[in-house]
């Protein structure tokens, strides 16, 4: 039998994020995740990337995790070009606006993961139970008890659910969702380019969806996601490498030069779900498990590593009662706030963006434009799309 302060279930990067700011303040965790250990990535880039942004980059800093995760693969980026392809409207950000070294990170999830486990190791307060699943979760007024398929008991102050979108967890204690389809799926993969990306990340807003072209540390390689129609994207996905390096070279309109795919070409769905209540007795929700967002302005794992800091901030606060009804409502009003407020942003960019409505395309080309050249207001919405 394990006993414990905090069991985490999931053992993604928010998860252990988590873990890793409470052991670092004597807080004892379990983390139980179903996959296996995270090892140190190939030469390869992994498909799936996440712009970090300077928030994230502070939080990781603090963490002591953040110099491993450069040390292995991360690529700083100095300037963002958004354009909409259907209208005249362009706007850009660079750092030296904004008296910044950069404006954020791009960096694989695994490496993150990497570096995060590769430091829980070092704490004796943490325990890692990897390739591990869970039978039964019951809990009482002051305990969870979780019994692994091992038969072996956890027993916990607290039950944090990081287990991803699809949550177990919060399927089994009946936690509602609201829930809606973007009817968008996400191709995700890794292209070469003719010329380098000179640290830009850019996003271009197509009739059907958004195409992000993020920067990787080879100066001319670049991670990619092309949220469109379902429709559309069986057809990305059916051409051949020749054309699909056509469609994505014109879909950018040539900024980069010739395109060639360097990976396979990986399709999920984008939906958006939001966990009305993120508390239950002793059980938290927190990342994916509490609410899902379109990746079009790259804030998801963002957000989640913000659920993880203000709950490592509560739980290590000096309360007379760990993981109190007070605090855990502290952490759920909180947190729901900020992503209400990111899902409905997200929502209205989405629709504002969708489809060649001639009037919307006058909107978006005006608006655009006068946040380009108006500076105050510029630097307001660059703070908003960095994390400050």
């Amino acid at each position: 039998m394990k006993q414990t302060q905090v069991c985490v279930v999931g053992g993604g990067c928010v998860g252990l994020t988590l873990a890793l700011g409470l052991v670092k303040a004597n807080i004892s965790v379990v983390v139980i995740d179903a996959a296996a250990k995270q090892v140190l990535p190939g030469d390869e880039y992994a498909l799936r990337v996440s712009a970090l942004s300077l928030a994230s980059q502070h939080l990781f800093e603090s963490l002591q995790v953040w110099p491993e995760i450069i040390a292995q693969r991360a690529r700083a980026y100095t300037h963002m070009d958004v354009r909409d392809q259907d209208s005249f409207g362009k706007i850009a950000f660079n750092s030296d606006e904004l008296d910044l070294p950069h404006l954020g990170h791009i960096v694989e999830n695994d490496i993150i993961r990497y570096a995060l486990i590769n430091e829980l190791e070092q704490h004796s307060q943490a325990t890692l139970m990897f390739d591990t699943r869970y039978q039964q979760i019951h809990q009482s007024d002051n305990d969870v008890f979780i019994t692994l398929d091992s038969g072996e008991p956890v027993i916990a102050k607290l039950l944090v659910a990081a287990d991803g979108a699809n949550s177990a967890i919060r399927k089994q204690f009946n936690l509602p969702i609201t829930f809606k389809d973007y009817d968008h799926n996400a191709i995700v993969a890794t292209v070469r380019t003719t010329e380098p990306h000179n640290n830009t990340a850019r996003q271009v807003f197509l009739p059907t969806g958004p195409l992000a072209f993020l920067p990787l540390p080879d100066a001319n390689t670049h991670s990619i996601v092309w949220s469109t129609s379902p429709a559309h994207c069986q057809t990305l996905l059916a051409m051949d490498d020749s054309d699909f390096n056509k469609a994505v070279m014109a879909a950018l309109d040539g900024q980069c030069g010739l395109c060639e795919v360097q990976s396979a070409r990986t399709a999920f769905p984008l939906k958006m779900r939001y966990a009305q209540e993120w508390v239950t007795g002793k059980v938290v929700l927190m990342g994916d498990a509490a609410h899902t967002i379109h990746p079009l302005a790259g804030l998801g794992m963002n957000l989640g590593l913000k659920d993880a800091a203000y709950l490592i901030e509560l739980l290590t606060a000096d309360n007379k009662e760990f993981a109190s009804n007070r605090l855990l409502r502290d952490y759920e009003r909180t947190r729901k706030l900020d992503a209400q407020k990111h899902i409905a942003m997200m929502q209205g960019l989405k629709e504002l963006f969708a489809g060649a409505n001639p009037l919307k395309k006058l909107v978006r080309g005006v608006g655009l434009s006068l946040v380009d050249n108006l500076g105050p207001i510029k630097h307001l919405f660059a703070k908003q799309a960095i994390g400050k």
